[in-house]
């Protein structure tokens, strides 16, 4: 299970042309589901993400979560991240996670989001959709979390 979370200044999923989701300054966070990934992982790596202090505190240095901001959160699932490219120049996606179950485990990572922070600062993207994601990376600051 991986969790790309990026630190931005504004971010949007959008869905044929229709705006999904939309925040300000916070994260958005690409979610992957790889074979072999336990759904209790989704509570850990749902607290990590919520209480990272990767945002500017009062001495300029990485002190503060996107719960202390008040930040919003947009939370995109992303199979691709269980892609491996170790070989050839074609990424290999057989050890992503099947869709039923990625999905169940998508939505129960965005649950534990909303459990740890709050339920109307955390926005989605729509699971399998052909999605259009913006953002303006603020630092640039990306952080890869796996629960492995």
């Amino acid at each position: 299970m991986k969790a790309v979370l990026q630190r931005v200044n504004s971010a949007y999923v959008r869905i044929d042309g229709q705006t999904q989701a939309e925040i300000d300054k916070g994260l958005l966070i690409l979610f992957g589901v790889e074979k072999g990934d336990e759904a209790e992982k989704c509570a850990e790596l749902a607290y990590k993400s919520m209480n990272l202090r990767i945002f500017e505190d009062e001495n300029g240095k990485m002190g503060r979560s996107v719960k202390d901001i008040d930040g919003g959160v947009i939370v995109v699932s992303q199979f691709t991240l269980a892609g491996n490219c170790k070989k050839g120049l074609r990424p290999d996606f057989t050890t992503a996670m099947e869709p039923v179950t990625a999905n169940l485990y998508y939505e129960k990572f965005v649950d534990e989001c909303r459990r740890q922070y709050a339920a109307d600062r955390i926005q989605t993207g729509v699971f399998a959709a052909d999605m259009k994601v913006g953002l303006e990376n603020d630092g640039p600051v990306t952080i890869i979390l796996e629960s492995r």
